[in-house]
């Protein structure tokens, strides 16, 4: 907190004002701030795109759910050798995670068994959500705002590997597959369902297409997979056959109207 009474009765100006900036008046620059610094750190350290695990906080690497947390970090890092192999003057398809423990924590863990850049996108909660030590320090952020952190989700995102999980896991399942369905992603999307037994247990797609509720073709936007390496090669087959074109850089900052994601209208 700034004294105004230690500069002469001056007060600071805005930018340095903590009152003002934490203020409900302020909200909108916090939330702003919210994409421009990560914006910056990934166009710093040349992220072109990511491939985001999501999965439950609660698995553990010895508990009864341990196996996945094995898998995801194995095909972490087969991922991150992979991508290495892309040709590019910017880092591709890098590992991103929520940034916490359990399969965030093996997606970033197996990253960096590669040698390879990984991401955590992390938030403050009242429990679970301590930033991992995998992370590249460079690309470890703390969001306050679901929705900003959400957007970084989405907006790099070439595929998602969903493991299982809980609440969160399914409300960013749930949110992607809305936006691929309804065509407001500017791409395409590649989602691998991680462990075909648990999906098909806890979510019943085809009794959606039965009633009516989705289309036959919105089952057609995901596939499954249930080892490692059957989960590199959809991801290898589809990211090479939708991403490995000529680069594009993030977009640099413009004086009147700055880029942001782009959205179908």
């Amino acid at each position: 907190m700034i004294d105004e009474s230690t500069n002469n009765g001056r007060r600071p100006v805005a930018y340095l004002n903590e009152t003002f900036l934490e203020s409900p008046d302020a909200r909108g620059l916090r939330i702003l701030s919210e994409y421009l610094e990560p914006l910056s750190h990934f166009r710093d350290e040349k992220i072109q795109d990511t491939i985001v695990f999501f999965g439950s906080a609660r698995i553990t690497e010895d508990g009864p759910l341990g196996q996945y947390y094995n898998d995801a970090r194995t095909l972490a890092r087969l991922i991150t050798e992979w991508s290495k192999d892309v040709q590019s003057q910017f880092h591709r398809f890098v590992i991103c995670s929520g940034g916490g423990p359990g399969i965030m924590e093996a997606a970033n863990r197996g990253a960096e068994d590669a040698g390879g850049k990984t991401i955590g996108l992390n938030i403050g909660l009242p429990f679970e959500q301590q930033p991992n030590r995998y992370i590249t320090p460079s690309l470890s952020f703390e969001f306050h705002y679901f929705f900003m952190r959400k957007f970084w989700f989405a907006y790099l995102a070439r595929a998602l590997v969903i493991f299982p999980g809980g609440f969160g896991t399914l409300d960013e399942l749930f949110e992607i597959l809305t936006l691929a369905q309804t065509h407001k992603l500017e791409s395409k999307i590649v989602i691998v369902l991680y462990g075909s037994k648990f999906w098909k247990e806890v979510l019943n797609f085809e009794a959606l297409v039965k009633h009516n509720t989705i289309s036959p073709d919105d089952v057609k936007l995901f596939q499954y997979a249930d080892d490692p390496k059957a989960a590199l090669e959809i991801l290898e087959e589809q990211l090479t056959k939708y991403f490995l074109e000529p680069e594009q850089p993030l977009p640099e900052p413009v004086p009147e109207t700055p880029q942001i994601a782009k959205s179908r209208v």
